[in-house]
């Protein structure tokens, strides 16, 4: 399993807001942009890139509480609760199982024979044999796989056996390979559709001008008067318009050529507009700041389906946005990959986002949940050794061969070094994401 979780996965892409503005920034008190084959076998890695112009894991609009995940790329990741990290991790665990369950029964129900089902990889930590198949837990938790006995030497079913996945059809094999995608996809509807019926989906109504939710003691903003809550509507005459990224950007950047000179901000409070003139401190590198956060003027209601054929169409409307955005960010990581390839983060990262998204609010778990389910489906098409995409590849050349497969050692090969790669890897991200732990780097 393979996940791309880039800050540019959940823009509203329709009237329904899935976290929060999504081309919004948010300005640090300095008032500057926050810096931030015998298996198919598939191994969770994740791009947390940030976008200062295009944050949308910026925070959660919901229940006045916002969560900057850019803070755990830059300076370290946050588990918080016990609760919320079993919350997280199990949402890991089930994507993984609805994956690999998606290929199980592909194989089943068309009779081809399946020797292993395993979450994780590595060492065996727990297992049972039920119908001649052995379901284990594995001690690194870096996807899962189903394996066929198709080349097991230590197998007693014949070489020749029709139902062999090797021996079966193009399609038939195609089908099994693609299962688990499919599942996937599945599984991220069915999310959505619950969060439609139960709890209902986000609605984000936009105002003018940009919201101070917090004030920084002893700045030039607390000095010269504003407070949190406070709604700036213009700057230095020029009227704000409603929640965008230009409206902020105009706050900072008036707020940045203006130190040391008064900058006069007409302020609504309650339901009182007046003016007010605040004197930006100097910054470090010349540029003025006044130790606010902003963040879109915008309300947050809910709205719940009424009926299930509303329910349906509200599911579709949201599932259709989120894929976009997945697709928008996996395109934007090849285009840029030089600079996101160090932002790759594996499982810990993942459960450290997911943990702080539990503590908020159930609605952002939703949305997580169905997030992590698309981009596995979306990034599994991949044609790289050990995703389901490098293995439908294999197939193709076969297909483009007219049927004749390439030779069993070099599809091996392929394969096998594919597996080793991803599981380094991964390696490598558990530790360096553990280190990158808050009370980790507290102890070090």
């Amino acid at each position: 399993m393979l996940l791309n979780f880039s800050s540019s996965l959940l823009s509203p892409s329709s009237s329904f807001l899935r976290f929060s503005s999504a081309k919004s920034p948010i300005i640090d008190s300095s008032s500057s942009y926050l810096r931030p084959k015998n298996q198919l076998s598939d191994s969770p890695l994740s791009h947390l890139r940030l976008y200062c112009k295009n944050q949308l894991f910026s925070k959660f609009a919901l229940g006045g509480k916002r969560l900057d995940f850019r803070s755990w790329a830059v300076s370290g990741f946050d588990f918080g609760s016990f609760e919320s990290v079993l919350e997280a991790a199990g949402i890991l665990t089930a994507i993984i199982i609805v994956h690999e369950s998606g290929h199980f029964l592909a194989a089943y129900l068309q009779g081809i024979h399946v020797s292993k089902f395993a979450v994780g990889f590595g060492p065996i930590l727990a297992k049972f044999n039920a119908k001649n198949v052995e379901y284990s837990v594995r001690a690194f938790p870096l996807g899962g796989f189903v394996a066929f006995p198709d080349n097991d030497p230590e197998s007693d079913i014949s070489a020749d056996d029709e139902n062999l996945l090797k021996n079966r059809p193009i399609l038939d094999r195609v089908i099994v390979i693609s299962a688990g995608v499919i599942a996937n996809i599945i599984f991220a509807y069915v999310i959505i559709f619950v969060q439609v019926l139960s709890v209902g989906l986000p609605v984000q109504e936009a105002f003018p001008g940009v919201l101070v939710p917090e004030v920084r003691v002893y700045s030039a903003a607390s000095r010269d008067g504003l407070l949190p809550g406070d709604v700036i509507l213009a700057i230095n005459g020029t009227e704000l318009p409603k929640t965008g990224p230009n409206a902020i950007s105009e706050v900072v950047d008036v707020i940045k050529r203006n130190p040391k000179r008064n900058v006069l901000l007409k302020v609504g409070r309650g339901v009182q507009d007046f003016e007010i003139g605040v004197t930006p401190d100097e910054n470090f590198d010349g540029t003025g700041k006044i130790g606010v956060q902003l963040s879109p003027n915008v309300k947050i209601t809910k709205v719940i389906a009424k009926n299930v054929l509303e329910a349906f169409n509200f599911a579709g409307e949201e599932f259709w946005g989120l894929s976009s955005n997945v697709l928008d960010s996996l395109k934007q990581t090849f285009l840029n990959f030089s600079q996101s390839a160090s932002k790759v983060s594996g499982p810990v990262a993942i459960i450290a986002v997911g943990a702080e998204v539990a503590r908020s609010n159930i609605d952002g778990l939703y949305q997580f949940a169905a997030v992590l389910n698309i981009n596995l489906a979306l990034i599994n098409l991949l044609p790289l050794p050990a995703l389901d995409g490098g293995s439908l590849a294999l197939i193709l050349i076969e297909a483009a061969r007219g049927g004749r497969k390439l030779p069993l050692e070099i599809e091996q090969r392929i394969m096998s070094s594919g597996i080793m790669l991803v599981i380094l890897l991964g390696l490598f991200l558990i530790v360096r994401d553990t280190l990158n732990l808050d009370f980790i780097k507290d102890m070090l």
